[in-house]
């Protein structure tokens, strides 16, 4: 069952450890791209979509395209404040625009667009976005458009 509410924008709420730092207490850059992993994960799940069952099915997501633009650094023990939201789909792809703050301060850290491909497991090559998926996608980015409209 889809949760509506997890359609819209997604958070997760993060900290800092010293595994995700340098020798400084400066957050590794490549961390980054985990959080925002973990971000997107949340949000299909909190969407109702178990990605085991695609394992099983034959099929995963691979991160296809990434930008992302480095801002201010986050530190040891910062509280951080990841976001996924969906602002594109294809037949095999979903786009998703995505950014890191601090919470204490709502300061930008980080932000990205990430594009995630549907895959087969057993070939690597691109394969249809699952029905209970393409349903989710299509419903979010109407909902997306609305709201982007509305405050036009």
């Amino acid at each position: 069952m889809t949760d509506l509410n997890a359609l819209s924008a997604f958070s997760l709420p993060v900290r800092v450890y010293i595994e995700d730092t340098d020798a400084g207490g400066i957050v590794f850059h490549a961390k980054y791209l985990h959080f925002m992993e973990r971000a997107r994960t949340e949000w299909v799940r909190a969407c109702g979509v178990g990605l085991r069952a695609g394992l099983s099915d034959n099929f995963s997501y691979v991160v296809q395209k990434l930008s992302i633009h480095y801002s201010v650094p986050a530190k040891l023990d910062d509280q951080l404040l990841v976001t996924a939201d969906l602002v594109d789909a294809g037949r095999v792809w979903m786009d998703f625009d995505q950014k890191v703050r601090r919470q204490a301060d709502d300061t930008l850290l980080a932000s990205a667009r990430v594009r995630v491909a549907c895959v087969a497991l057993d070939t690597g090559r691109p394969k249809r976005l699952p029905e209970n998926l393409q349903e989710l996608v299509t419903e979010h980015l109407a909902r997306h458009s609305a709201t982007v409209q509305s405050q036009e």
